[in-house]
C-alpha cells in the first residue's frame, strides 16, 4: 500500500513537472511582441535590431535540437531538463538588465534552454505514459498556451507600471517553479533516456507490427514520414511565429490600440491552447489523423485571409488562427511521438523536427517584415502567409497518415 502511495505521488510530481516545464516553453519568447515598440524607444533598436528579439530563440532552437537527444543519452533526460530551466531563469534575468547586449544576451540563453525542453519534452512523455501520448501532449499543450496567453496579456500593463523590464522580468516565475517541483519530481535520479522511470509504467521499445527499430534514431533524416512531419511542423512554427512578432503591429497599423493589440495577441495565444482540451479525444477515435491535420492548414490560410480583407474582425480571425495553430502542434508533437517505433526514435524526429521546423520559423518574421518595408504594407505578407498554409495542410495530410518511420508504402498498406 505505502509503494502505491509513492508511486502515485511521484507520478502526480511527474506530471505536473511536465505542465510547468510545459508552462516556461512559449511565453518567455512570445511576450517580447507586445512591448516591441517600447523597446526600440527605450533601447534605440532599428527595426530589423528588434526583429532579432523574435529570430534570435528561433536561431536558438534550430541550432541546439539536432543535439539535445545526445546529451540526454549521455546526462540523462531528467538531468538535462533541470538545465533547460535553469538556462531559461538565467536568460529571463539576463535580459532583463537593461542593456542592448543583455537583451540579446539573455534572448540567447533563453532560446537555448527552450530548444532542450521542447527536443526533449515529447521524448519523456513516450517514455514514460507510452500509452496515454495523446492525453498527456494536449494536456502540456493547453499549459503551454495559456501560460502565453497570461503573459502576452500582463506585460503590457505591467510595462506600463513598473517598466519594461520588470515586465519581461516577470515571467521568471514559471521556470522557478518548474525548478522547484521538478526537483521533487525526480529526486536527484537521473534515468537513461529508455529507461523506465516509474515502477508499474510499462514502455514498448518493439512496435506490435514491426522488429525493433535501431538505436540513435532509426534514420530518421531518410524517412520520408518523418519529413512531411518536419515539414508540417516547420510551415505551421513560420506562420506562428510571423503572427507572434508582427500581429501587435499589423493590427496598430489597422487602427487598434497598443493595449487592444496586445489583448488581441494575448487571445491568439489562449486560443492556441484551446485544442488541447479536446484534440486527445478526438485523435484516439481516428484512424489517421490526415483529415484534421490538413484542416489546421485551411483554418490559418481562412484567418490571414480575413486579416487581409476584414482587419476589423481581428478578434475572430486571431481566434481562428490560435485554434488552427494550436491544434497544428499538438499534432506535430503528437506525431513526435505517434510515427516513431521507441524513444530513440522520438527524441530523435523531435529533434529533426524542431531543427529544420524552427530554422524555417526564424525566417519568417525577418522576410515578413523586410516585405512589409518594401510594399508598406501588410498584404504581401498576408498572402504569402496563405499560400504557405495551403503548403501546411498538404504537408499534414502526408503526416497524418498512420504509419511509422523505417516502414514501407508496402507494408503499411497505403
Amino acid at each position: 500500500m505505502a509503494r502505491h502511495t509513492a508511486t502515485a505521488s511521484r507520478s502526480f510530481l511527474l506530471v505536473a513537472g511536465l505542465l510547468l516545464i510545459a508552462a516556461t516553453l512559449r511565453g518567455p519568447v512570445t511576450g517580447v511582441a507586445p512591448v516591441l515598440d517600447l523597446l526600440r524607444s527605450h533601447l534605440g533598436l532599428s527595426p530589423t535590431d528588434a526583429g532579432l528579439l523574435t529570430t534570435l530563440p528561433l536561431v536558438a532552437f534550430a541550432a541546439i535540437s539536432p543535439f539535445a537527444a545526445l546529451f540526454a543519452r549521455k546526462y540523462g533526460i531528467e538531468r538535462c531538463l533541470f538545465g533547460a530551466l535553469l538556462l531559461i531563469a538565467a536568460g529571463v534575468v539576463v535580459r532583463s538588465t537593461g542593456t542592448v547586449v543583455g537583451l540579446y544576451q539573455g534572448t540567447a540563453i533563453v532560446g537555448t534552454g527552450i530548444a532542450l525542453g521542447n527536443v526533449l519534452l515529447p521524448g519523456l512523455i513516450k517514455r514514460d505514459f507510452p500509452s496515454r501520448v495523446p492525453v498527456i501532449t494536449s494536456v502540456c499543450a493547453v499549459t503551454m498556451g495559456v501560460a502565453a496567453a497570461m503573459v502576452s496579456m500582463s506585460v503590457v500593463p505591467l510595462a506600463d507600471v513598473f517598466g519594461w523590464r520588470i515586465a519581461l522580468e516577470m515571467v521568471i516565475v514559471f521556470p522557478l517553479a518548474a525548478i522547484t517541483v521538478w526537483i521533487f519530481a525526480v529526486g536527484g535520479r537521473t534515468v537513461p533516456l529508455k529507461g523506465t522511470p516509474l515502477k508499474g509504467v510499462p514502455i514498448t521499445e518493439t512496435p506490435v507490427n514491426g522488429p525493433a527499430a535501431p538505436v540513435h534514431g532509426g534514420g530518421v533524416w531518410r524517412s520520408m514520414i518523418a519529413w512531411q512531419v518536419t515539414l508540417f511542423m516547420g510551415t505551421n512554427s513560420t506562420l506562428y511565429y510571423i503572427m507572434v512578432a508582427w500581429l501587435p503591429t499589423i493590427l496598430t497599423n489597422a487602427g487598434f490600440t497598443p493595449a487592444a493589440a496586445g489583448s488581441i495577441h494575448g487571445v491568439m495565444q489562449l486560443s492556441c491552447a484551446v485544442p488541447g482540451l479536446v484534440l486527445s479525444l478526438v485523435v484516439g477515435r481516428l484512424k489517421d489523423q490526415r483529415l484534421i491535420a490538413a484542416g489546421t492548414g485551411f483554418m490559418l490560410g481562412v484567418s490571414l485571409l480575413g486579416l487581409l480583407f476584414a482587419p476589423a474582425w481581428a478578434l475572430l480571425w486571431s481566434v481562428l488562427f490560435g485554434f488552427g495553430s494550436g491544434a497544428a502542434i499538438i499534432l506535430a508533437l503528437m506525431f513526435m511521438s505517434m510515427r516513431a517505433r521507441d524513444v530513440h526514435q522520438s527524441a530523435a524526429l523531435s529533434g529533426m523536427a524542431q531543427c529544420i521546423g524552427y530554422l524555417l520559423a526564424a525566417c519568417g518574421p525577418t522576410l515578413a517584415g523586410k516585405a512589409h518595408d518594401i510594399t508598406g504594407n501588410w498584404h504581401i505578407p498576408l498572402a504569402i502567409g496563405v499560400v504557405l498554409s495551403v503548403l501546411m495542410a498538404l504537408f499534414g495530410s502526408l503526416a497524418g497518415r498512420s504509419r511509422h518511420i523505417g516502414t514501407s508504402l508496402a507494408a503499411s498498406g497505403r
